[in-house]
């Protein structure tokens, strides 16, 4: 329904060029010509509507299938998420995503073991860097000792290092205890073996060096000092050269490796998540299944409609019928009534929503589209009744 706005200028303009013919039948001829006036009527902008519900979406599958459930009936109502319908392979593709959770936890968990491990052989490698200058201050101090002959004083030092070194091999003995049967490549243990190793060496030591300042040390006793210090300094660049080495953090290519896991398995994980969301139908909105026309071991193709969801919580009227001429009359907030065709008694008021920023072109005119969004609820209202829409001015 076209507005009257035009139509009634027409029919003004041609009810006046009528009048102005008929009044000039049997004047002379040398009468001045009369104006025709423009008419411009103030009426209320009329178009033509449709009911629609707030909402309604055409459901489809994003795989083909067969239809393994049916978890709804037509008119039921379901919340947004709610499973509708299910293909089968469900089992199999939760399966899947168990399988790729299990190897992403096992991928993390091998990267914090080796982050982990990093930290514990930086700490052992500090460690063994204190303990190779101990020995090398030992190895000197016997060195010396031996060099410089047996004093009183040398021999009650030597007898406090001999009793106090004792207590640190039966403690370094303890706590290596708990580890001794453990594999041999367990950090700890192979960190409480190595001070172990290291306090019996330093007590063995602190007795020979006691039993050398009592006697007198022979060539063999010098030998020994001597090698013993070598030894000790050589340990000691080799610890701090290990420290440099593992101080960085973990080997760079087994951290690599691992992070490639972890992302290898994430994208594993999603596939799986993706693959099983395909086989649902799931709804976008709350709303009601106006047409299921699935059943269960139907075979379905990607894309075909199977089902309609509807929102009928708010009644809105949708018309595309304003022209280019009308449209300027119209505006976002504007009261409407609006009255069906199938119940001329029934006078429902309304708001306008939105208008549309695109035009079409039907039958040589330029329109655009008006969503109305009404006021009042009837019982008796269906999706796709047409409407008279009557903008007030």
């Amino acid at each position: 329904m076209k507005s009257k706005n035009l139509n009634l200028i027409i029919i003004l303009a041609l009810g006046s060029l009528v009048l102005s013919a008929c009044g000039s039948i049997g004047a002379p001829t040398s009468a001045a010509p009369t104006d025709i006036p423009i008419v411009i009527t103030d009426t209320d902008v009329v178009a033509e509507g449709r009911l629609v519900p707030n909402d309604s979406a055409n459901l489809s599958f994003k795989t083909a299938g067969q239809v393994n459930e049916v978890l709804i009936t037509e008119g039921d109502a379901v919340e947004a998420g709610q499973v509708i319908a299910r293909l089968d392979n469900s089992e199999q593709l939760q399966s899947a995503i168990a399988n790729a959770e299990a190897e992403l936890l096992n991928a993390q968990q091998a990267r914090d073991a080796l982050l982990e491990n990093a930290k514990v052989n930086s700490a052992a490698a500090l460690q063994a860097i204190a303990d190779a200058r101990d020995a090398v201050r030992e190895a000197d101090r016997y060195l010396n000792n031996l060099n410089a002959g047996s004093r009183d004083t040398d021999i009650d030092l030597a007898k406090a290092d001999v009793a106090i070194l004792k207590d640190q091999l039966d403690e370094a003995r303890e706590d290596y205890k708990p580890y001794e049967n453990k594999p041999e490549d367990d950090v700890k243990r192979a960190t409480f073996l190595a001070r172990f190793a290291q306090a019996e060496q330093l007590y063995k030591d602190a007795v020979r060096k006691l039993n050398n300042l009592q006697g007198n040390p022979s060539e063999i006793d010098m030998d020994i000092g001597e090698a013993n210090l070598a030894v000790a300094e050589a340990q000691l660049l080799l610890a701090l050269q290990n420290y440099d080495e593992v101080s960085s953090g973990p080997d760079p290519d087994d951290l690599a490796a691992v992070e490639a896991r972890i992302k290898a398995a994430e994208a594993g994980l999603v596939s799986a998540q993706a693959a099983l969301k395909n086989i649902e139908l799931v709804a976008p909105f709350n709303g009601k299944i106006v047409d299921l026309t699935i059943t269960v071991g139907e075979q379905v193709a990607p894309g075909v409609t199977v089902a309609v969801l509807a929102d009928f919580s708010q009644w809105i009227v949708e018309t595309d019928d304003l022209t280019e001429i009308e449209i300027p009359e119209v505006s976002v907030g504007q009261s409407v009534t609006v009255v069906p065709d199938a119940l001329p008694d029934l006078e429902l008021t309304g708001t306008v929503e939105r208008i549309s920023d695109v035009f079409e072109e039907k039958r040589g005119d330029i329109t655009y589209t008006a969503r109305i969004k009404l006021d009042e609820e009837d019982e008796r209202l269906r999706w796709g009744m047409t409407v008279v829409v009557t903008f007030e001015k």
